[in-house]
């Protein structure tokens, strides 16, 4: 094992750590007036940068738009040759810089005054040209890169990465952006499943075994082949949910049990079985069967009628667990 290298991974964590946990004393009024700004704003937040600091920029616009703050990306090398016309009279401009001297930032600072849109500052020089051109100056100033050389940009890239998630996060609070409204924006992907599919969206695609209790070890067996859920409900002939019997309680009651003739659903089930309504989020499913150590679930609805059995595969097909 080479010590000498993982001493080195455990001292730019640790760096790295110490510049994100600076940042809290650079949360200031400036930074609640940029907030304020952002969410008052009719237009959007364009949010531009140069070298490693327009890669974080992208992070931060892919985050704001995910969040409900409308958001774009323009790179500032790109600014001054056309680009500066997608910037519009009610947007926010936010400018990433390290140093705030770099000479894309000197010349498009000017430029965005001249527009009069608001311009706030994301920089780790608070003596810097841009700085002391910017309405709001969020700072972001590192004591010192990961970098050996103390050159590339690791720490710093790592505090504007964070500030940005801040400021994103403090406008989704403002906004009373809710689970329901990511969803919205995330229909996609896995993330999005766990926040809008529901347990009717999967249960309706499996068979619906179901006996009575007076049902024969047979009958039992039969339902619970057919169904491939490894479970059959047990309901009454009123259509009362009385239990439920898993391949488990099969096994079970055998090595109880030498006397099989007279076996009944009524012997064997078990009684108020774990249960979940249709129209209930699928992630509040998985969480029912993982909280009782269980892979299958009786669904009703409000009326307490058998409606179908979802299984843990079901949720695994769909990625949610």
């Amino acid at each position: 094992m080479d010590q000498t290298l993982l001493n080195t991974a455990i001292r730019t964590i640790e760096l790295e750590a110490e510049a994100v946990a600076g940042l809290a004393k650079f949360i200031n009024e400036d930074f609640e007036k940029a907030v304020e700004i952002v969410f008052k704003s009719s237009g959007r937040l364009v949010v531009s940068g140069v070298g490693k600091s327009a890669i974080i920029s992208q992070k931060i616009v892919a985050t704001l738009n995910s969040t409900g703050t409308p958001s774009l990306f323009m790179h500032a090398g790109d600014a001054i040759h056309g680009d500066l016309g997608m910037i519009g009279k009610e947007d926010v401009v936010m400018l990433i810089s390290k140093s705030g001297e770099s000479a894309e930032i000197k010349v498009i600072v000017p430029l965005i005054k001249n527009f009069g849109n608001t311009l706030i500052a994301v920089c780790g020089n608070a003596q810097s040209y841009l700085v002391k051109n910017c309405d709001y100056f969020l700072n972001t100033t590192v004591n010192k890169e990961a970098c050996p050389n103390n050159l590339a940009p690791t720490s710093s890239t790592t505090a504007q990465l964070v500030m940005g998630d801040a400021l994103a996060i403090c406008l989704m609070q403002k906004a009373g952006f809710k689970g329901a409204d990511f969803a919205r924006l995330h229909p996609g992907g896995n993330l999005g499943k766990r926040l809008y599919l529901r347990v009717k969206d999967l249960y309706t695609f499996n068979t619906k075994p179901v006996v009575s209790p007076t049902a024969r070890l047979k009958e039992i067996i039969v339902q619970i082949t057919k169904g491939r859920l490894g479970a059959t409900a047990v309901v009454s002939k009123e259509g009362r949910i009385t239990g439920i019997i898993t391949d488990g309680d099969l096994r079970r009651m055998l090595e109880k049990s030498d006397e099989l003739e007279n076996i009944k659903a009524e012997d064997i089930l078990t009684r108020s079985p774990k249960t979940v309504f249709a129209d209930e989020l699928a992630v509040t499913a998985l969480e029912l069967l993982r909280s009782n150590d269980i892979s299958q679930l009786i669904v009703t609805n409000e009326n307490e009628t058998y409606l179908g059995m979802l299984h843990l595969h079901d949720l695994v097909k769909e990625g949610i667990a």
